[in-house]
C-alpha cells in the first residue's frame, strides 16, 4: 500500500478574506500570515468579562513590491511549517519565508532571498512595505537601548484579569527590516534573515534573541525548525489513501492542532487552547483567546493519544487554574472547584455573559474526563500525586456533590438550572450530558481514592449511583434534558456524546435511536465539531457509508486554499477553528479504527468506508509504547516501534494483543503483526510473561 501524501497548499492568490489567511504557531507564539499584531501564550489585557488576547505588534507584517507585476505563488508547507511566498519577474526571483520556529518558541522568523534570472549589469531593488507599528492598544510599550543591532521595545498588559492581579511584561527584540533590499549587479543571489524575540523579560528576550543569532551564524536556524517538525510528524500522522481530500484535511487539522501545542520537549508554563488558537484573540475577535471545553473535549483527544508530554501540559494548565475554580465555587455557593466556562491565566471565570459562567456546568466533567484518560493511556499516578490532578479529581467531586439536589419523588439526584452542549437552551434541568458527564467524573473520583490509598467520602458514590440520567422509555432515546421534546431544533452535538466519549451504556438500539432523533433536528450551520460525533456515532454500529456521508459535511467549513476552518459552513464565527477540527480528527482517529481509551484497556474495532483504500495512523502511544498502525477493510497491522529512551525515563510496559476471535498475540518491539479485521484490545502483557520473548 503506498501513501505519498502532499503536506503542500499553494494558491497563486491569497484568501480574499484576510481571517483565512494561515495561521503560524508554536504553542508560544501566534501569527496570522502578514497581519500587524501576533500574540503570546498568557499574555491577555482586559478585566473580567473584557478579558482579551493582548495585541502585540508583529515586525513582521512585510509584504513586497516590486516596479513589474510578475506571477505569485503562496505556499504553506505543513511538514516544514513554513509559508513562502514566491514572485517570479523576467530578471529575477523573490522569495519571502516565514516560520514560527518549533523549537525555539519565542522566535518567529522571515527570511529574504533574491535570485538573479537573467544576468544583467543593473542592481535589483524590492521594495518592502511594512504595516508594523511599535505601540498597542493593550499594552503600554516604550523604548529600551538596541540590543546586538537588533530595535528593543516592552511594556505591561494595560489591566489584569482580576482586580489587584499580575500585567504580564513583554519585549520584543527584531531585527530592522529596511525598506528597500538590493542585489547588486557584481551577485547573482543573496539572503537577508530577520528575527522577532519574543518573551516575558528583559533577560529571557535577550537570550533568545541570542540563541536565533547563534542558529543564524551556524546555518541552523531553520533546519532546526524543519527538524522538529520532521519529529512531530514521525510521531503522530493520520492518512488515507483512496480519499485524497480527506486526507488533505486530516494533515490540514493535524497541522493546526499541533501548531498550538509546544514541541514535546519543551518545558514552559503553556496557557492551554482557545478555539481559534493563538494567532486569534484580539478584542474584536470571537472567544477573544478563552480557553473552553473545546480544549479538553475536542482537542485534547487527539493529542493524548500520541504525545502524552502534550496531554499533561493540557492538565498542568488546568492545575493552575485550580485557585481561580475554587474561587467561583465559592462566589456560586458551592464547595470544591468549578472550572471556568471561559479561562485565561488565573482560572477566575472571563465569560462576557454571566449565564453561561453559572450554568454551563459540564465543562468541570469535561475537565475530569480529561484527567482520566491521560491516566488509563499512562498510568501516571505522579501526575494525581506531586503533580496535583487528585486536587482536580476531587475538588470536582465535591462541586457536583454541593451543586445536586435531591428529588424525593424520583428518589434521584438532580441538577438543576444549566445550559447544556446544546446553547439553544437555558436554565433547563438535568441536561443528560451535564449529569453524565458529572456522574462520570464522581466514580472516576472514587477510583483515584483507591489507587492512591485514600477514602472516598461515601456521598461521591451515593451521587454517582443516584443521579438521574434523563431517557425515554417508550422512544427508546435520551432526551437532552427533562421537558425536551423530541423534533426540537438543537444547536449542536450533545446527547449524541453520550455514546462517545463518555460512554454510558446502551444498547445498540438506543444509541441509534440517539443518532437518528437528534441527527434530523441538527442545526446545519451549527458548530463543525458536531457531524464528526454523528459519522463516530454510526462507525460505532457498523454503518460506515452513513457515517462518511455525514463526515463529508465538515468539507463545507474548510476555507480554501490553506485548510483554514470556520466555525459555521456559511464561513461565519471563529476561524482557524480548532474545535471542529478536533471533532474531525476524532471522527477518523477514534472512529475509523474503533479507538477507546478503557480502564485496563485500548479497545479497537477498526471499520474504513469504502472510498478509503487504507487508514494509516502512525505514533499511537499507550503505556509508554509508540504503535504504527494500518488498516485496509480486510486486515489490519500494528508494530510497537524500537525506540531509543532517554536516561532516566520509565521502561514501557511490554504489551499484548488480544482479538475477539480469542487469539492472544505478545507485541514485540520491531515486528509487525497482522490479522484479519476485527475487534479487539491492547493490554499489558500476560503478569505471567515478565520480559518479551526472545
Amino acid at each position: 500500500m503506498t501513501f505519498d501524501p502532499d503536506y503542500i497548499f499553494s494558491a497563486g492568490s491569497l484568501p480574499s478574506d484576510p481571517r483565512f489567511m494561515p495561521p503560524l504557531a508554536n504553542g508560544f507564539l501566534g501569527w496570522r500570515v502578514f497581519d500587524s499584531v501576533m500574540h503570546m501564550g498568557g499574555v491577555y489585557n482586559g478585566e473580567g468579562g473584557t478579558c482579551h488576547r493582548g495585541n502585540i505588534p508583529c515586525p513582521l507584517a512585510v509584504q513586497v513590491k516590486t516596479a513589474e507585476v510578475g506571477q505569485h505563488m503562496y505556499e504553506l508547507d505543513m511538514h516544514k511549517g513554513i509559508f513562502s511566498h514566491t514572485m517570479f519577474e523576467p530578471h529575477f526571483e523573490y522569495t519571502q519565508v516565514l516560520y514560527a520556529h518549533r523549537q525555539h518558541s519565542n522566535l518567529l522568523v522571515m527570511e529574504v532571498h533574491l535570485k538573479r534570472i537573467k544576468s544583467s549589469a543593473e542592481p535589483i531593488t524590492i521594495q518592502l512595505e511594512s504595516s508594523f507599528k511599535s505601540q498597542s492598544d493593550d499594552i503600554d510599550f516604550q523604548n529600551a537601548p538596541d540590543y546586538k543591532g537588533g530595535r528593543h521595545i516592552f511594556g505591561q498588559t494595560i489591566s489584569s484579569e482580576i482586580p489587584g492581579g499580575i500585567r504580564p511584561f513583554v519585549h520584543l527584540i527584531w531585527t530592522p527590516i529596511a525598506s528597500t533590499l538590493t542585489l547588486p549587479p557584481d551577485q547573482n543571489q543573496s539572503s537577508w534573515v530577520f528575527l522577532v524575540a519574543l518573551a516575558g523579560s528583559d533577560k529571557s528576550a535577550k537570550l533568545c534573541f541570542d540563541t536565533g543569532l547563534g542558529l543564524i551564524d551556524t546555518g541552523d536556524l531553520r533546519p532546526s525548525h524543519m527538524r522538529s517538525w520532521a519529529e512531530l510528524w514521525k510521531g503522530s500522522s493520520i492518512e488515507v489513501v483512496g480519499a485524497q481530500t480527506l486526507n488533505r484535511a486530516l494533515i490540514g487539522c493535524m497541522f493546526y492542532l499541533l501548531s498550538s501545542f509546544p514541541s514535546p520537549s519543551e518545558e514552559f508554563a503553556f496557557g492551554g487552547v482557545s478555539p481559534g488558537g493563538l494567532s486569534n484573540g484580539s478584542i474584536d475577535e470571537d472567544y477573544h483567546g478563552h480557553v473552553f471545553w473545546d480544549q479538553d473535549t475536542w482537542m485534547y483527544p487527539n493529542v493524548a493519544l500520541f504525545y502524552p508530554s502534550l496531554a499533561r501540559a493540557v492538565l498542568e494548565y488546568r492545575v493552575r487554574t485550580v485557585e481561580g475554580a475554587r474561587a467561583n465555587a465559592q462566589q456560586m455557593g458551592y464547595k470544591g472547584l468549578k472550572f471556568a466556562w471561559e479561562s485565561a491565566v488565573t482560572g477566575h471565570d472571563v465569560c462576557p455573559e454571566d449565564i453561561y459562567a453559572q450554568q454551563e456546568i459540564h465543562i468541570n466533567g469535561d475537565v475530569v474526563l480529561a484527567f482520566q484518560q491521560y491516566f488509563y493511556l499512562t498510568q501516571d499516578l505522579e501526575m494525581f500525586k506531586e503533580g496535583r490532578g487528585s486536587e482536580v479529581v476531587w475538588g470536582v467531586a465535591d462541586y457536583w456533590v454541593s451543586r445536586v439536589t435531591w428529588d424525593a419523588y424520583d428518589q434521584q439526584y438532580h441538577i438543576k438550572g444549566v445550559i447544556p452542549p446544546d446553547e439553544y437552551y437555558f436554565t433547563v434541568n438535568n441536561s443528560v450530558f451535564t449529569n453524565a458527564v458529572a456522574q462520570s467524573s464522581l466514580q472516576f473520583a472514587v477510583e483515584l481514592c483507591g489507587l492512591l490509598a485514600q477514602t472516598a467520602p461515601p456521598e461521591w458514590q451515593d451521587t454517582a449511583d443516584k443521579i438521574k440520567i434523563p431517557f425515554d422509555p417508550e422512544l427508546k432515546y435520551h432526551p437532552e434534558f427533562d421537558g425536551y421534546l423530541q423534533g426540537n431544533a438543537v444547536k449542536q452535538a450533545d446527547a449524541v456524546l453520550l455514546g462517545y466519549p463518555l460512554a454510558l451504556p446502551m444498547t445498540p438500539e438506543v444509541r441509534r435511536n440517539d443518532l437518528q432523533a437528534y441527527e434530523a433536528v441538527t442545526d446545519p450551520l451549527g458548530p463543525a465539531m458536531t457531524w464528526g460525533m454523528f459519522a463516530l456515532g454510526w462507525l460505532e454500529l457498523g454503518e460506515s457509508e452513513k457515517a462518511q456521508n455525514l463526515l463529508q459535511k465538515c468539507f463545507r467549513n474548510i476555507q480554501t486554499p490553506f485548510q483554514v476552518w470556520s466555525e459555521s459552513a456559511d464561513g461565519s464565527g471563529c476561524v482557524n477553528f480548532l474545535t471542529g477540527m478536533g471533532g474531525f480528527l476524532q471522527a477518523v482517529l477514534f472512529g475509523y479504527t474503533g479507538f477507546r481509551v478503557q480502564k485496563e484497556h485500548l479497545a479497537f474495532a477498526p471499520l474504513i468506508p469504502q472510498d478509503v483504500d487504507a487508514l494509516r495512523v502512525k505514533g499511537v502511544t499507550y503505556l509508554g509504547n509508540k504503535m504504527d498502525w494500518l488498516v485496509t477493510s480486510a486486515e489490519v497491522s500494528v508494530e510497537v516501534s524500537v525506540e531509543v529512551r532517554k536516561s532516566g525515563s520509565k521502561e514501557p510496559s511490554a504489551l499484548e494483543l488480544v482479538l475477539s476471535t480469542g487469539t492472544t498475540i505478545p507485541l514485540i518491539p520491531g515486528q509487525s503483526v497482522t490479522f484479519l479485521r476485527q475487534p479487539g484490545q491492547i493490554r499489558k502483557l500476560n503478569s505471567s510473561l515478565s520480559c518479551w520473548p526472545i
